[in-house]
């Protein structure tokens, strides 16, 4: 069966960008966005055009850098906006206004104390003046995941026929669970007229810590879109994490989904972000950080020395690491010591293993993690002779 592809919407420059302390220069995105159409990503958010003018610059100056991808500017729907986006947006090879309007109950009445009647005109205005502009209008029907299903039906229908390509399904709040989420995709794709005219996409935020199983659920109910940025850095909890659905995707082929990203960039790419924004990636962060290719207990690292697979289920060159990293600590065992001795420069046999190691547990057991100094100052206070490895 082939693999249908699934569209990588990168916002790192627009949502990603709004984490307090982590604003970008002109020149900065520039560089960003010049990665990310490298990487392969189907859609760039470059900003958010009428916010200031800096935004309106840095969308005008991507566009003018961004070969393969196509460049998107947000807006509400406020005409203004859009006219704004569509003039920061004459310089993209590939333009798309991302425009519209919340539909929850909540939004509806405390946001635009409004009607659903209302909400309904205001997003089908906003599709088809963006539309006048660009032939690429993406609709967001802004925290969705808390919206009626058959209310969001009837967005969704209404902006189709107004002329939107894409419908960007958000789990603003991130309150949404995956089958929550994923049932949401299925009912638009059986219950909307028109919806073979559109792709539906993923935007989820990581609240509760589902964003990233929310996306995957939405593709594998029918979306075609998912809506990401690197390090899953974005407003509060953040978003989805653009590595993580990619990696889930290329590790699970009976999904049979794909994309067209480069993840041998992935990991560069993560430190150029994280660089930039001054915003460290979590050791423990799923494919990117530190520890992801780590082992430090024994049982672990015994099974990663035999064979990679036994605890490893991506080859860390896959995503541009070079390779896994056996971390001595006191849980480590005799095949790790041995491992990284040979490393610096030692070959044991097993006797002399086991004095080294007895030396080895009474550094370990006083430090967090012993480094390669440490190993020859071990071996030479063994007092043991011991051979060069080749």
């Amino acid at each position: 069966m082939n693999s249908e592809k699934v569209q990588i919407f990168d916002t790192t420059l627009r949502d990603g960008e709004q984490v307090p302390g982590c604003k970008l220069d002109t020149e900065q995105k520039v560089l960003i966005a010049g990665r990310l159409d490298e990487l392969g990503v189907d859609v760039i958010e470059a900003g958010f055009p009428i916010s200031s003018p800096g935004d309106f610059r840095s969308v005008q100056e991507i566009g003018k850098v961004v070969k393969n991808a196509t460049v998107c500017g947000l807006t509400r729907a406020v005409k203004k906006d859009i006219e704004v986006a569509a003039e920061a947006l004459k310089s993209a090879k590939h333009p798309r206004i991302h425009t519209g309007i919340g539909t929850s109950e909540s939004h509806i009445k405390y946001k635009f104390n409004a009607t659903k009647e209302e909400i309904i005109e205001r997003a089908v205005a906003a599709v088809t003046y963006a539309k006048s502009f660009v032939e690429d209008v993406e609709f967001y029907a802004e925290d969705a995941g808390r919206t009626d299903n058959e209310f969001l039906a009837r967005v969704c229908e209404a902006v189709i026929k107004a002329g939107a390509t894409v419908l960007n399904i958000p789990d603003t709040t991130g309150y949404c669970l995956p089958e929550e989420y994923g049932n949401k995709m299925k009912y638009l794709k059986e219950n909307v007229t028109g919806i073979h005219k559109a792709i539906l996409s993923c935007h989820c935020h990581n609240d509760l810590g589902m964003a990233t199983a929310n996306s995957i659920a939405g593709v594998m109910n029918g979306a075609r879109q998912i809506e990401c940025t690197i390090n899953g850095i974005g407003e509060r909890a953040g978003n989805t994490s653009l590595e993580e659905v990619v990696m889930i995707m290329n590790q699970h082929p009976y999904l049979n989904l794909q994309t067209d990203i480069n993840t041998k960039l992935l990991y560069d790419t993560s430190q150029l972000v994280s660089e930039s924004m001054g915003m460290p990636v979590q050791p423990n962060k799923a494919i990117v950080g530190s520890n992801a290719f780590a082992h430090s207990s024994g049982i672990h690292q015994d099974g990663v020395i035999k064979n990679r697979e036994t605890y490893e289920i991506i080859d860390p060159e896959a995503v541009g690491v070079n390779t896994s990293s056996i971390i001595l600590t006191a849980r480590s065992g005799r095949a790790a010591l041995a491992y990284r001795a040979k490393l610096v420069g030692y070959e044991l046999t097993k006797l002399q293993l086991d004095a080294v190691y007895q030396k080895f547990l009474q550094v370990a057991d006083k430090k967090k993690e012993v480094n390669n100094e440490d190993i020859h100052m071990i071996v030479e206070q063994s007092n043991i002779q011991v051979q060069a490895s080749a």
